[in-house]
């Protein structure tokens, strides 16, 4: 049987790119139980009220849904546990400073399967204040406007 090949995407945080400005985004792998792999297998899992947080030389995942199986037994995991991120250890290093430094949260962005195993995008990102929000809707807006116009536009002279 071939090993599974390329990136199926499983969950995305659509709230965090409204919420926060991203600045940089980091893949790291997770520490799964069985369990968990097969209820991500099935497409099932929220990042909307996830986090990532830098204990020691270690970073950790929290507050991520990924629910039990549904044919698991008394070996099934928690919903909500904490859930250790493997990433490389400069790469740890720099986001412990920058979100040390202050202003700076880690974000969980998007949940997939690169290759048969699981990884998440984190993000450093910075929140937004709420003029900032409004101001980016506007900015959308306004493009989708315009671009709209252009299509009436370019249909017209036809």
């Amino acid at each position: 049987m071939p090993r599974e090949r390329g990136e199926k995407v499983i969950a995305t945080n659509r709230r965090a790119r409204h919420d926060y400005n991203i600045e940089k985004s980091y893949e790291a792998g997770m520490v799964l139980t069985g369990t968990e792999v097969k209820s991500l297998r099935q497409g099932r899992a929220n990042l909307s009220d996830g986090y990532a947080f830098i204990k020691g030389k270690e970073i950790f995942l929290d507050s991520v849904h990924i629910p039990e199986y549904s044919q698991g037994h008394w070996t099934n995991h928690s919903a909500k546990r904490v859930r250790k991120l493997l990433m490389h250890r400069e790469e740890i290093h720099k986001l412990e400073h920058a979100v040390s430094a202050g202003g700076y949260t880690l974000v969980p962005l998007k949940l997939y399967f690169l290759d048969g195993r699981a990884k998440v995008e984190i993000a450093l990102a910075k929140g937004k204040r709420e003029f900032d929000k409004r101001q980016t809707l506007r900015e959308r807006q306004d493009t989708r406007e315009a671009a709209r116009a252009m299509r009436l536009r370019n249909r017209m002279g036809d």
